[in-house]
């Protein structure tokens, strides 16, 4: 597919999802068109015809001074009702215009965070925080640009056409012949330089989030870039994007430039010729001086409009170019995603089994296998740990399970439920999940723990801290339970970021229970008190636990050593160590790196 051919394509994708929305609020929608119609009509148009009228009356015939009400009388009574419904319709198109923005507003903003939030893992991988909240805000920035073009450029010459040849086109048909003719060629050459406008309107768009996505990467790991004394290398990175921008920028820039005046040229040849009419109009053609005043002001007014609709075009060029992004992700298939008609899963045990599990990560065209042909059975309440290198497949497994990432074949089944028939948020909800970095939201630190029982009282809080080794800090922090904890808990430390995710999990009290990493961050004093208030939440429970320090996993109920996405050995920890295999290898290397 050609470049313009997708441009044209994403447009009309853009065009389909504003439509989505703008159906919810038809009613202001529609309010909004016939007020600015009305508006246009009374103010622009029926002004300069009663005053039309009046001066044709004037040259008529000699109006004495006690004549001038009964004769003028209804000119004037004309002129303010048409005055009075055009302000009334002009300040209706204010409240219905700001009404339905505020309304759109809200339903894009609601459907761009349905769409990232039910986004897989790997779609979140690969691209810029920064630049999805940038993408997001342009998106909906680019409706009430459209909107706005609509009402204002857009309307106004619609109904300028249309006005002119009924009021205008019976009084002097060859002159309206004329102008609809130049009007055409105007139209014509200004969409023709908004196509190719367009694409360079994506590019700078690109250009723009990209720029975003830098400066977003940079702060959010201003520590690293501050520690490594890397300061200047970001800037030029930033340097780099941001002198991309000036580029598209000024590119775009210069074409819209050369639409403006070759679009300027075509409105000075229409003045010319309203000039030559008017000048020659009533020697010619005999046009009275009523109608030569209305030939002047609609040609001036809609030349006028159609100056604006160039600048109207170069809005809708960017609105497009900015909407474009959002619009691609909106488009782009969820890979992960409820089938039609799923059902809730309902855990009563907590049994899991994977079955001929086959999985691969694809970056580019390379194709990186980790499960081909897995399979692993959990009884209920069973705690089992998974060890092995870095790459063996641990994490991948877990996030399988909690379907942030979908199989390719086989199947994931708890309590003999196909996970991939059930809605993921049930899912989801029987499994307190602990990751290796566990990240907080910029709330308070009771917030956080609260995140997975939204109802918990503070003194469930309070004990789901304590169990995780985490109250005494807490009420050192300067607020305590209420003290913010900063984006992404910045203001805490690696480990206390971990014992407030322990926490959370503590108080969620799911049926099942994942642990990645969950004690990697703490130190040997306070994992030795974590672990008693870990072996207390795993009683009657099934869980997984992912470790690379064995001692976290040599008092489970049983232990998986993964090596390139297969089972290389499942015992106790005892029955690993008598192998002499693997484990017994790894638990040797880590012990006596502790003893030594």
């Amino acid at each position: 597919m050609s470049a313009r051919a997708n441009n044209t394509s994403v447009t009309m994708r853009t065009l389909h999802y504003f439509w989505m929305v703008t159906r919810n609020h038809l009613g202001l929608f529609v309010v909004l068109i016939l007020s600015t119609i009305g508006f246009g009509l009374l103010l622009t148009y029926m002004n300069p015809y009663v005053m039309s009228l009046i001066v044709d009356r004037v040259g008529a015939d000699p109006v004495a001074p006690d004549q001038v009400f009964e004769v003028f009388g209804p000119y004037i009574l004309a002129l303010v009702l048409i005055n009075l419904f055009g302000q009334a319709f002009s300040k209706l198109q204010d409240y219905t215009l700001w009404k339905l923005e505020i309304a759109v507003s809200y339903d894009l903003a609601t459907m761009c965070f349905d769409a990232l939030c039910n986004q897989s893992m790997s779609f979140h991988s690969n691209r810029f925080g920064g630049t999805l909240v940038s993408q997001t805000t342009k998106f909906m920035n680019s409706y009430n640009q459209l909107i706005e073009v609509v009402t204002w450029p857009v309307l106004p010459i619609t109904e300028a056409i249309v006005f002119i040849c009924i009021l205008l086109g019976p009084r002097v048909p060859l002159y309206t012949a004329i102008l609809m003719v130049m009007l055409a060629i105007y139209a014509f050459v200004s969409y023709r330089m908004y196509k190719r406008i367009l694409n360079l309107n994506e590019e700078a768009a690109g250009a723009q989030n990209q720029l975003s996505g830098e400066l977003s990467d940079s702060v959010a790991n201003i520590l690293t870039v501050k520690t490594y004394g890397r300061e200047d290398y970001e800037r030029g990175l930033f340097d780099e994007a941001n002198r991309e921008v000036v580029a598209r920028d000024s590119k775009r820039m210069m074409s819209s430039l050369a639409r403006g005046i070759i679009t300027a040229c075509i409105a000075l040849a229409i003045m010319s010729v309203v000039t030559i009419f008017i000048a020659g109009g009533n020697a010619w053609f005999g046009i009275t001086a009523g109608t030569l005043v209305m030939m002047f002001t609609y040609t001036y007014n809609v030349t006028n409009q159609f100056n604006f609709i160039n600048a109207g075009l170069q809005r809708l060029n960017r609105a497009f170019g900015d909407a474009s992004g959002m619009t691609e992700i909106l488009d782009e298939p969820r890979l992960v995603a409820d089938r039609e008609g799923a059902r809730p899963l309902e855990v009563e045990h907590g049994s899991i089994d994977f079955e001929d599990l086959r999985f691969s990560y694809t970056d580019g065209d390379a194709v990186t296998t980790v499960f081909d042909g897995f399979d692993l059975h959990i009884p209920a309440g069973q705690r089992i740990g998974l060890v092995g290198v870095s790459g063996s497949g641990k994490t991948t497994l877990t996030k399988l399970l909690l379907r942030l990432a979908d199989v390719q074949e086989g199947t994931i089944k708890v309590d003999g439920q196909d996970v991939a028939a059930c809605t993921q948020q049930s899912l989801r909800r029987q499994i307190a999940y602990v990751p290796q970095e566990p990240l907080l939201f910029h709330r308070t630190v009771a917030e956080n723990i609260a995140y997975g029982k939204p109802d918990a009282s503070m003194e469930e809080i309070r004990e789901a801290a304590r169990q995780a080794n985490a109250l005494d800090f807490i009420e050192q922090l300067p607020e305590g339970f209420d003290t913010v904890t900063g984006e992404r808990g910045v203001k805490l430390s690696g480990g206390q970021r971990q014992r407030v995710a322990i926490a959370r999990a503590i108080l969620a009290d799911r049926p099942i229970l994942v642990l990645d990493e969950a004690t990697s961050a703490l130190d040997s004093e306070s994992e030795a008190l974590i672990q008693q208030a870990l072996a207390n939440l795993m009683q009657g429970r099934t869980a997984i636990v992912v470790a690379h320090r064995l001692s976290t996993v040599a008092s489970l109920d049983r232990i998986i050593v993964l090596e390139h996405g297969r089972i290389a050995e499942d015992g106790t920890h005892e029955e690993l160590i008598g192998a002499h295999g693997r484990y017994a290898s790894l638990w040797d290397r880590q012990t006596g790196a502790l003893k030594a």
